[in-house]
């Protein structure tokens, strides 16, 4: 999965398509995330001590990883993620960075 936590995605298909926000939860095992401010629920809940009123509250559903693709820190578009291997130079060990497809940033 090429997507993280605060990175900043766009919603490419589905009822939130265009909107775009960041990333609050990843779900690895079921290829889902949270989004800020998108795809708002409506939840019922009953009144309890962290909610003394209860009532109906409005919060963030998970949608697939399909449905998002990563906005480029640099060139500001969303675009595919690819991968890269650098070799630091002052310790000699190996990173696999993200590489936008687009621009070929580096993130």
């Amino acid at each position: 999965m090429n997507i993280r936590k605060n990175d900043t995605v766009k919603v490419i298909s589905g009822n939130a398509r265009g909107k775009t926000g960041k990333v609050l939860k990843i779900f690895r095992d079921k290829e889902r995330v949270i989004v800020e401010g998108v795809n708002i629920i409506k939840r019922h809940t009953k009144a309890s001590q962290k909610n003394p009123q209860g009532g109906i509250v409005q919060k963030e559903a998970s949608i697939n990883t399909s449905n998002v693709l990563v906005i480029c820190p640099k060139c500001s578009k969303p675009s595919r993620i690819g991968h890269k291997s650098v070799s630091d130079a002052a310790t000699g060990r190996k990173q696999t960075m993200r590489v936008c497809r687009s621009c070929e940033e580096m993130f």
